[in-house]
């Protein structure tokens, strides 16, 4: 009473009377009557619009924020070697990614909790994953991708606020770095981005299936109300002519030439003759497949199909075989060497030593830049020019790999009054060594050209062979009689007197040739800078395989015969031993020799 007194009191002082008071009131107390009934007529007539006209866009925008669709992508297929899935070489893992809601986190103050707790998890920075976090106006945030199964789960059993798994693939290589410039890589966007990944990617890749399902207010899925669901389907797997055996004896040869005479770069390439197979290709320096990213460009160039060289005195073979084809000298025509240095057009060719006169037969053998420069004239330059483009030069070889280059073989109209003399030694043309194995190759199989090609099948996911490879022929380049003539003159560069004594393989008669080129400079070539090679095959009576060897300003040495050709030896007798290829009998030798009429050059002396 005392209180309400009081009050009065106060009010009349104030000079309030009681009925002005009340009127007061009661003018109020409408007025939130009024407005009150305002907003119930208002949501009502709301409400009745929404039921009885609804408007198309409402009702859209209103399912879009109810429900989902996403985009799966089905398992990426398999790359095997040779031999099938006994060794896979690229395969997909099913790992997750680690996700957060950083709304909900943040409404729940729970940024310091789940940044630490993840840190503990995942071994990240606890600062980095709470400025993620730290987002109030995001819905999703990819705290680490591609975390392993096991891992993810440990992580989905702590129940940490606003923290989601979602499934993913990841492409894993078991062997590393092992054949990494063939296979290539998938990007974290799960694209092919080298190699055969990215060659075959899409048919590698397969076919993306869909995802429907409803979520909360909060954008988290219901798993009960999942609607549509399409898997994806699997992708091609694909089987390699590569062995990765041979590709292990090729790399550890590589890398002992990268150990003793420190070159910017070594690659290989084996291939078997009659069919184009590739058994194997490498190029040093490589990188870890599963750690593309931290490898430069220079390092993921494939060197075998992508660098282009002069290829030196390996192109001599060519011309002495296009000699021989068109019946223009036999390996007994003899020729001058001109005192080891002559004068052509204005300028000097030298040979390293005065050879004196000297039959085809050793100007190969020893090889002669002087006599290999006087066949091509005899040959011409229209003849030459069409007999390098039968052996491949100048064009890509169409091996299913990305990055070819179809190296440098001007046009006739483009050549200058030395190109004839030049280019059969290997200069003022430059070859990958895909290409110039091919040349060899050529010559061994009856002087067939094949087109090279790393893949052998191509499966689908339900085991069906949706491709597979077949031997191709290019061009014939040369006579089968002249081919076997070619092998046996190649044959005597790797014998005693010859330049590539230290390609020999215990057992085995080997055919081939050093290569030691200067590498061009500006207004000449480098007398410090070389490429050395060795390119060749065996058994050379009857030919298999295929090897050439490049190496890329080696040091200490600079000759093909000292730095390429042991590697040579080494790979191809292990690839000899592996594949139980046998020596050719003598007999079986000479009955091959006289049924194909082949020459034999006399003893030397």
């Amino acid at each position: 009473m005392g209180v309400l007194n009081g009050e009065r009191v106060w009010r009349r002082l104030a000079g309030e009377h009681p009925d002005m008071i009340s009127r007061g009131m009661q003018r109020r107390f409408a007025l939130c009557v009024v407005l009150l009934m305002g907003a119930m007529i208002g949501l009502g007539f709301r409400l009745a619009l929404l039921q009885l006209y609804p408007h198309s866009a409402y009702i859209q925008n209103v399912k879009k924020h109810q429900r989902f669709e996403r985009e799966i992508s089905g398992r990426r297929g398999d790359i095997c070697d040779c031999k099938g899935h006994d060794n896979v070489l690229a395969l997909d893992l099913a790992v997750k990614d680690i996700c957060a809601d950083p709304a909900v986190i943040v409404k729940s103050n729970a940024v310091a909790e789940v940044a630490s707790a993840l840190a503990a998890q995942l071994d990240m920075p606890a600062d980095e994953i709470a400025v993620k976090l730290n987002r109030p106006k995001r819905r999703y945030a990819r705290i680490k991708r591609f975390v392993p199964t096991d891992k993810a789960e440990e992580i989905g059993a702590l129940n940490l606020t606003g923290v989601f798994l979602r499934d993913t693939n990841v492409r894993y290589y078991p062997q590393g770095s092992l054949m990494c410039h063939v296979l290539g890589f998938v990007n974290y966007e799960g694209v092919g981005s080298a190699g055969i990944e990215q060659y075959k990617n899409s048919m590698l890749k397969g076919t993306p299936g869909v995802i429907e399902g409803a979520v909360d207010a909060k954008r988290r899925e219901l798993y009960l109300r999942r609607g549509r669901y399409v898997p994806g389907r699997e992708g091609d797997s694909i089987e390699l002519t590569l062995d990765q055996n041979i590709q292990h004896m090729v790399e550890k040869e590589l890398k002992k030439i990268m150990d003793e005479f420190n070159p910017r770069g070594a690659w290989c390439v084996v291939e078997r003759v009659r069919s184009g197979e590739i058994l194997a290709m490498a190029s040093l320096p490589d990188y870890d497949l599963n750690h593309f990213g931290t490898a430069s460009d220079n390092v993921k160039l494939n060197r075998a199909i992508s660098y282009v060289y002069e290829p030196g005195s390996t192109m001599k073979a060519a011309s002495f075989a296009a000699a021989l084809n068109e019946g223009l000298v036999s390996p007994h025509t003899m020729f001058g060497t001109e005192g080891g240095a002559w004068l052509y057009k204005g300028h000097v060719l030298h040979d390293c030593h005065d050879y004196g006169t000297m039959t085809v037969a050793d100007g190969l053998k020893k090889s002669s830049n002087i006599l290999t420069a006087k066949l091509a004239i005899m040959l011409g330059r229209k003849r030459l020019y069409r007999y390098l483009c039968d052996f491949g030069i100048g064009r890509k070889t169409g091996i299913e790999l990305p990055g070819e280059e179809g190296g440098i073989f001007h046009p006739l109209n483009r050549w200058s009054g030395l190109s004839l003399t030049r280019i059969p030694i290997g200069q003022g043309v430059a070859v990958t060594a895909l290409q110039m194995l091919g040349v060899y190759c050529a010559i061994a199989n009856d002087g067939y050209l094949m087109k090279p090609h790393v893949i052998k099948r191509i499966i689908d996911c339900e085991g069906k062979t949706v491709y597979e490879a077949r031997p191709q022929v290019v061009s014939q380049a040369i006579r089968p009689e002249i081919s076997r003539i070619m092998c046996k003159l190649l044959e005597r560069v790797t014998e005693k007197g010859g330049t590539g004594t230290k390609a020999q393989i215990e057992g085995f008669k080997v055919a081939g040739k050093t290569g030691t080129a200067q590498k061009p400079t500006r207004g000449g070539y480098s007398h410090t800078k070389y490429m050395s090679s060795f390119v060749g095959f065996f058994p050379a009576e009857r030919p298999e395989i295929g090897i050439i060897v490049v190496v890329d300003e080696p040091k200490k040495s600079h000759y093909g015969g000292t730095v390429a050709a042991p590697a040579f030896g080494a790979i191809g007798e292990n690839v000899a031993r592996y594949l139980n290829i046998r020596p050719v009998s003598g007999r079986e030798a000479r009955e091959r020799g006289r049924a194909a009429g082949r020459y034999i050059p006399p003893a030397e002396g």
